[in-house]
C-alpha cells in the first residue's frame, strides 16, 4: 500500500486538476450559450438556402452550368473545420476521421484547414494542407466565409479543383453533435422522393433574366452561406463538447478523490494500529 504522504500528494494533485476542469466547464458553458444562440439564429437561413437551391435545381432540367457539373480535375478541396484547442473529447478526431476514414484518395485532396487541431492531425497523416486559417474559428464572420468561398470558386472555375466539400460538426443540441461531410460543388439537385416534393418537382422553373446569370448570383451566396453556417455550428459544437468533457473530468476527479480519501484513512488507521501494537508489546516486555 502507498504511504500516507504519497496518497496525500496524489489527492492534492487531483484536487488542483479538478479546480481547473470546473473552471473550464464554467467558461465553456458561458461560451456555449452565446454560440448556441448564434447557431440557432443562423440555422433557419442555412437550411432554407440549402433546401431552396437543391429543390430549385431538381425542378430544372437541361441546364449546362459549370457549378452543376464536376470539373475535369481530379483534385478535391475539403474545408475542414476543427478547433484550436483540445480537451473537447472526440470533437476534433471525429471530424478528422471523416477525411481519413472516408472514400477519398489522399493524393487528390487539398485541405483548407480552419482550426489548428485538424490541420496538425491531417498533416501527420500526410495530407496536403493548402491553407491554414486558425484565427477564423475564434470569431467567425460572414466576411470570412465569403473570402474562402470566393477563393474556392475561382479555383473551381479555373479547373484547378473538380469538387468542393465541407467537413464540420453539426450542432443539434447541447449534448448531440454530428460530424458531417457536405458536398458544396458541384451542386446536386435534391431527390424529390426523399424530400417529399415529387409533385411540385414537375413544375417548370423560370429564370429571369437568364439561367446562367441567375445561377452566377445564387450559387456563390449558397456556398458562402453553407460555409458560414458550418463555422457557426462548429463553434457551438466545440463548446458543447468541451463542456461535456470537462464535466466528465470533474466527476471522475471527484470519484478518485473519494477513493484516495478512503485509502488515506485506511493507511492512517493501519499506522495507528501498528503504533498501539508496538506500545503494548513494549509495555508487556518491560513487565
Amino acid at each position: 500500500m502507498a504511504s500516507m504522504r504519497d496518497i496525500k500528494r496524489r489527492k492534492g494533485s487531483i484536487q488542483s486538476t479538478q479546480q481547473i476542469t470546473k473552471a473550464m466547464k464554467l467558461v465553456s458553458t458561458v461560451k456555449l450559450q452565446r454560440a448556441k444562440q448564434r447557431a440557432e439564429q443562423s440555422k433557419a437561413y442555412f437550411n432554407c438556402m440549402y433546401e431552396t437551391v437543391t429543390s430549385m435545381l431538381a425542378k430544372t432540367s437541361g441546364l449546362n452550368h459549370p457549378y452543376l457539373k464536376a470539373g475535369e480535375s481530379k483534385k478535391k478541396a475539403v474545408i475542414v473545420i476543427t478547433s484550436n484547442r483540445g480537451l473537447a473529447g472526440g470533437y476534433n478526431s471525429n471530424v478528422v476521421k471523416l477525411i481519413t476514414k472516408g472514400d477519398f484518395n489522399k493524393e487528390d485532396l487539398e485541405i483548407y484547414a480552419i482550426g489548428k487541431k485538424g490541420k496538425d492531425a491531417l498533416h501527420r497523416h500526410g495530407y496536403h494542407i493548402v491553407e491554414d486559417n486558425p484565427d477564423i474559428i475564434e470569431e467567425p464572420s460572414y466576411v470570412d466565409a465569403m473570402v474562402i468561398s470566393d477563393k474556392l470558386l475561382k479555383s473551381f472555375a479555373a479547373g484547378e479543383i473538380g469538387e468542393i466539400y465541407l467537413a464540420y460538426t453539426r450542432f443539434k443540441n447541447t449534448v448531440v453533435h454530428e460530424p458531417t461531410l457536405l458536398k458544396l460543388l458541384p451542386v446536386e439537385p435534391a431527390d424529390s422522393k426523399e424530400s417529399g416534393t415529387e409533385t411540385d418537382s414537375k413544375a417548370m422553373m423560370n429564370f429571369e433574366p437568364e439561367d446562367d446569370e441567375a445561377l452566377d448570383m445564387i450559387i456563390p451566396k449558397y456556398v458562402t452561406s453553407l460555409i458560414y453556417g458550418g463555422l457557426v455550428e462548429a463553434v457551438a459544437s466545440e463548446n458543447g463538447a468541451r463542456m461535456q468533457a470537462m464535466d466528465s473530468a470533474t466527476s471522475n476527479a471527484e470519484e478518485m478523490i473519494d477513493h484516495l480519501s478512503l485509502m488515506y484513512n485506511r493507511a492512517r488507521q493501519g499506522s495507528i494500529t501498528q503504533e498501539l501494537t508496538e506500545i503494548i508489546a513494549g509495555a508487556n516486555a518491560i513487565s
